[in-house]
């Protein structure tokens, strides 16, 4: 078995144990979550990414966005509020040989998405742009311009620049803690908005592309070994 094989494997059962990890955790009437959603470019608009930045792979030219913010579901998610602009981002670099440009646009949500206590840095968004080798993935331009990134044990992405400073998918209580039953119930699939810009499926499949952002430590972490 190849090492990225292994890699792959060890994402999906990572993925697969948060997601239940959430889905028990979470209360009966919970308001939002406050998590990094991952989203990709396509004609000039931001599209709420099918795969997670560790295993989505953007050519030369492409831009890849990230925002924070509360959502009630993965219908609901926000999009980054800076343009996926990769001429406006990556006019200074130029392209070398076996690497790719990557615009890479953070947006850290506003004053009501911030955790108790914490507050979203005063530049936000913020663009980059990333150079990585040609078969670099879109975590791969995340770790090169904004870090320091942090992870939960389940290899789950928490913070991007050292924001938020603690919590990770954290479920926003807005009723009584959940019973073992409705605890176990998965919510239902949500429509997607009618630009075809946002994500088309409940919040535990949106949840899965955002929780696809922590396997890139563990990706990694094999790649070097």
């Amino acid at each position: 078995m190849t090492r990225r094989r292994k890699a792959a494997g060890a994402f999906a059962v990572s993925a697969a144990g948060v997601l239940l990890a959430l889905g028990a955790a979470a209360p009966a009437h919970a308001a939002g979550y406050r998590y990094w959603s991952f989203w990709e470019s396509d004609a000039g608009k931001w599209t709420y990414a099918t795969q997670g930045p560790a295993t989505a792979r953007p050519a030369d030219g492409d831009a890849v966005g990230f925002r924070f913010a509360l959502s009630e579901d993965s219908a609901d998610a926000t999009r980054p509020t800076a343009a996926p602009d990769f001429a406006a981002v990556c006019a200074d670099v130029e392209k070398a040989p076996g690497t790719k440009r990557v615009a890479v646009v953070v947006d850290y949500g506003t004053a009501k998405d911030a955790p108790a206590g914490e507050a979203p840095p005063k530049d936000s968004p913020t663009t980059a742009c990333a150079r990585v080798d040609a078969n670099g993935t879109a975590a791969d331009a995340l770790a090169a311009v904004a870090e320091p990134l942090r992870y939960d044990s389940s290899a789950m992405l928490c913070g991007i620049a050292g924001y938020p400073a603690r919590g990770c998918g954290d479920a926003v209580a807005d009723g009584p803690a959940p019973t073992a039953s409705a605890a176990s119930a998965a919510p239902k699939p949500a429509a997607g908005d009618q630009d075809g810009g946002g994500p088309s499926a409940g919040l535990l499949v949106g949840g899965g592309a955002v929780l696809a952002l922590g396997a890139a430590a563990v990706w990694k972490s094999r790649r070097r070994a």
